[in-house]
């Protein structure tokens, strides 16, 4: 074992600028210094032992110059100098020094200071030398019985730790100690013995346990977390202890603490799953959310109960608690709401769906009050989708929902109001009793409306559904009033002319006259450029849109007008007035193109919007019928069509999810009996309490691929040639934020090598973590070099490096090998995610790094080429599959995925076929990435167009 692989405890930083002191002057320091000195000497003694130098000649120096002496300081740092001296000769026999370092801590046991005491006794744990322990066992058991808390619990520590190390030294430890705790009044020190007696004799400890059962709750909570893991570990060992105990975990749910709240929760229903124990864990888990401060402890008890509702059996006694859980929404923190919302939403039920709607329209009435905040809207967005996913499951709640819900459909915020137009037209097509009450609530507010999408969803919706003559003419009504005056043209015109001063009317005069019949301007630059500025609140809302130049909307009320128009023929007999209402559409058709070919609008009409305008007016001149089947038939059916396929994808995920939760148990499989199982084998016999250590100290075991030899060998990297005098090849293990790199040096030389060094550079995000020591190697002799490197964000990143080495007896200056590169895959870290359309359009609309690929590839199938880059990049397609499904030549879909630090990356893929090159022609078309960072969206691309010219199979 070499010095660099000792158990190391203290790491002392080193400056690498200064010069090492030499021995004799570290000797003339530690003999004749004064404290101060000695103190700076001992320091830099214990740093180059620590560096690997032997410095044997001033061990008596300090037993005689500075063991003797009294300063704190000095006997701090000589309990690490002792702890890491070498204390055996070459063969493995203890040094005579040693003997007398053993009696000055004697004293030391002895002393009355009590930190001397307690931390010699600490520094005894450290110790592995049975020979210099034996004289101290008297003293180490007389410090049980100091006055000192501080003494006695250090005192039990080192008895424990000599116990499982040299058990003959002190054979009666454990009864020793059950004494002690017996008689023991101090919490910190009762905590470590009854500490010891779970892992060196249980049966003590729960004869303990069993006699102060019912005084549990008064012990400290450091006791408290202690005994939960106890009856954890006793209760999974021997199932029949079971009923003993679980009434200790019931009233360990009181605590006051909230740590041993938490943990007697998690053990209760890994011990029980009657409903009463998990329905008492689940309320002492929502107590914890609401009192604890922190959103990361909020966070991770919730994490808790989306596992407690992950079990079918379990599922029904959290619906109870619903109304509980939405306590919880109290906290500001948007991701706590986020994750609130979902966990009531998954437990909703017919029984509790009334009282959800309830407390969810509170909350949104609530943001409605609320001085803005950056997460108001994204909460009421929230809540609206909430709403809707509850009115969609349960239809008899829509009615309730959507008179509050409408009234943000005049909220500033578009994303809010978007979503609620978009609840509003799944319920009005799927509930129709709910017709009549949505129709009459968007009239109320459709002339507050502020957004120009939310106006033109607003119009589509009253245009398509508006089924009677009264409701025709309101939404009339309701047009003219937000257009204002017309014709727009003439009555704006007029309006700047009224404003204007009386010196600038001359000019404005030959204006006016100068509009054609066609309705075009001569001098249109004069025109404008004499527009004085005007306030544009007092602008009808949709006059306000055109005027902008959004003449996209004028298309949308175009279709809007055309398909009430037709509905309106149909429904009234009378000629007269079929032809006045046609005539009234036409008109505000007809004003709105004028409006648009003229110079008022900050933005001229696109010729799109004309054609469509140009439309409606033709086939409002001609009333065919198969044009009012288009309109009035074809586009419900359309939206039909959209909402059952929508709803079908739903229903198959939610499938997907509740197969995955239920385990079914098949009839020929093998019947596993707890007495005859292997520990590894049994899910529920893994000990929580270790799992929880591994996670945090980040050594989770991650269940490797069917063959683990074959994944760990395409790990392999061969860093060096056959043929050169040192063979190298680096393991690489990517384990979250950093890489271990396990590098075999094989000397295939008859040299021996030696201060043989790896030395490792990093290019990128990536950070060396410690130089590898350097080794000497025999002959044809090989040696396994770990090194880490830490990773800070997703980028692609290269290690490069060189092992050097000197070979004993040549003249020459030192050998150097180079090694290849080993290129770190961003894949590791980045993960498959989802989003909404509407987050992934605003990610990307707000993402500065654009990475455009260009497809060039052999594969020659659009929706094969479509998953090999899914497969090859990690990503997830957020286009559905129905919009994927059927051949037209060309296909678009959007991809996304998560890395492991929190950043997104978007990439949207349009691909197309050219047929013109014939049927074995491969994919041609375009990959944009975007990211926040130019890292991200550099290494992504470069991915892509490593894997995209691979062959496919």
């Amino acid at each position: 074992m070499t010095a660099a692989e000792n158990v190391c405890y203290t790491l002392i930083n080193v400056p690498m600028d200064s010069e090492p002191p030499s021995e004799i002057s570290l000797k003339n320091d530690l003999e004749k210094g004064d404290v101060k000195l000695k103190t700076e000497a001992l320091k830099k003694v214990i740093i180059m032992i620590l560096n690997g130098e032997k410095l044997p000649g001033l061990l008596m120096t300090i037993i005689r110059f500075v063991l003797p002496l009294q300063d704190h300081t000095i006997k701090k740092l000589l309990l690490v100098f002792w702890e890491i001296v070498p204390k055996t000769t070459p063969d493995g026999r203890l040094l005579q020094e040693m003997i007398l370092v053993c009696d000055a801590y004697r004293k030391d046991l002895q002393h009355p200071n009590e930190f001397i005491r307690g931390s010699t006794l600490r520094f005894l744990c450290k110790l592995k030398e049975a020979e210099l322990l034996e004289p101290l066992m008297p003293a180490i058991r007389a410090c049980l019985e100091h006055r000192h808390s501080y003494v006695r619990r250090n005192a039990v520590l080192a008895i424990y730790t000599i116990y499982r190390n040299f058990e003959h030294l002190i054979p009666d430890a454990p009864e020793l100690i059950h004494d002690f705790l017996v008689n023991e009044k101090d919490a910190s020190c009762k905590r470590n013995a009854f500490m010891m007696l779970i892992h060196a004799d249980q049966d003590r400890a729960l004869d303990y346990l069993s006699t102060c059962i019912d005084q549990v709750q008064t012990f400290g909570d450091i006791l408290q977390l202690v005994i939960v893991e106890l009856i954890y570990k006793v209760c999974h060992a021997n199932p029949s202890e079971r009923a003993r105990f679980i009434r200790c975990i019931y009233n360990l749910l009181q605590s006051s603490s909230p740590a041993v709240k938490y943990e007697a929760a998690g053990t209760l229903v890994t011990l029980s799953s009657a409903p009463t124990a998990i329905k008492a864990a689940a309320q002492c888990y929502i107590d914890l959310i609401i009192k604890e401060s922190d959103n990361n402890v909020k966070l991770i008890v919730l994490d808790r109960l989306v596992e407690l509702k992950e079990h079918p059996s379990h599922e029904r006694v959290l619906q109870d608690l619903v109304m509980d859980i939405l306590r919880v929404l109290s906290t500001p923190d948007l991701e706590v709401r986020k994750k609130t919302l979902q966990l009531a939403l998954d437990l909703v039920s017919s029984r509790n769906v009334e009282e959800l709607v309830i407390v969810l329209k509170k909350e949104v009435i609530k943001t409605n009050n609320v001085t803005e905040h950056e997460d108001t809207d994204k909460y009421r967005q929230l809540l609206v989708r909430t709403l809707h996913s509850c009115s969609v499951r349960f239809p008899d709640m829509a009615a309730n929902v959507i008179p509050v819900l409408m009234e943000f459909l005049s909220d500033n915020n578009e994303a809010a109001a978007a979503d609620v137009l978009e609840f509003v037209r799944e319920a009005i097509q799927r509930f129709d009793n709910l017709r009549p009450l949505i129709v009459e609530k968007m009239l109320e507010v459709f002339h507050a409306i502020k957004s120009v999408k939310i106006y033109r969803g607003a119009l589509w919706i009253l245009g398509e559904y508006c089924s009677t003559k009264e409701d025709i003419q309101s939404v009339m009504t309701e047009v003219r009033r937000s257009l204002g005056e017309i014709p727009i043209v003439e009555s704006e015109i007029k309006k700047e002319a009224g404003e204007l001063k009386p010196e600038e009317e001359v000019t404005v005069g030959p204006v006016q006259k100068l509009v054609t019949e066609m309705g075009t301007y001569a001098t249109q630059s004069a025109l404008s450029s004499s527009r004085p500025t005007k306030k544009e609140e007092d602008r009808p809302p949709l006059r306000g849109f055109l005027l902008d130049g959004d003449f996209f909307v004028a298309a949308s009320l175009a279709t809007t007008l055309t398909k009430i128009a037709l509905r309106y023929v149909s429904l009234v007999q009378e000629k007269k007035k079929q032809n006045s209402f046609i005539a009234e559409a036409m008109l505000l058709m007809a004003t709105i193109l004028h409006l648009g070919k003229s110079s008022l609008p900050k933005k001229p009409i696109t010729d799109d919007d004309v054609d469509r305008i140009s439309l409606c007016l033709k086939v409002l001149s001609e009333c065919s019928p198969l044009m009012n089947d288009i309109f009035n038939k074809e586009c419900r059916q359309s939206l039909s069509h959209m909402l059952s396929a929508k709803l079908e994808e739903e229903k198959l995920s939610q499938k997907k999810e509740s197969e995955k939760r239920n385990v079914t148990v098949q009839p020929d499989d093998p019947i596993s009996f707890m007495q005859l199982t292997a520990k590894n084998e049994m899910s529920s016999k893994e000990d929580q309490f270790q799992l929880s250590l591994l996670a945090a100290m980040g050594n989770t075991q991650r269940k490797e691929a069917a063959d683990p030899l074959a994944s760990k060998l395409n790990k392999v990297t061969q860093l060096t040639g056959f043929s050169d005098p040192v063979y190298a090849e680096a393991y690489v293990h990517v384990n979250q934020y950093d890489i271990v790199l396990d590098v075999l040096v094989v000397n295939q030389t008859s040299d021996t090598l030696q201060n043989c060094t790896l030395e490792l550079a990093t290019l990128g995000d990536l950070k060396l973590v410690e130089k590898p020591s350097p080794l000497t190697l025999a002959p044809h002799d090989f040696a396994n070099i770990k090194a880490n490197v830490k990773v800070a964000s997703t980028e692609n990143g290269i290690i490069f490096g060189n092992i050097v080495y000197d070979v004993s007896g040549a003249a020459s200056d030192r050998n150097c090998v180079v090694l290849s590169d080993i290129h770190i895959d961003i894949m590791d870290y980045i993960q498959p995610a989802s989003c909404t359309d509407a987050e992934f359009r605003q990610m990307w609309a707000e993402f500065e790094w654009e990475n455009k690929v260009t497809v060039n590839t052999n594969i020659i199938d659009l929706n094969e080429y479509l998953q090999h880059i899914l497969k090859s990049t990690n990503m997830k397609c957020l286009t559905p599959e129905k919009a994927l499904s059927g051949y037209c030549g060309f296909m678009a879909a959007n991809l996304y995925a998560r890395s492991i630090f929190g950043e997104d990356a978007l990439a949207n893929v349009s691909i197309e076929k050219p047929i013109h090159l014939g049927p074995e022609a491969p994919v041609t078309g375009h990959i944009r990435i975007r990211a926040k960072s130019q890292g991200m969206a550099l290494s992504l691309g470069d991915k892509i167009n490593l894997s995209q010219k691979k062959t496919s199979l």
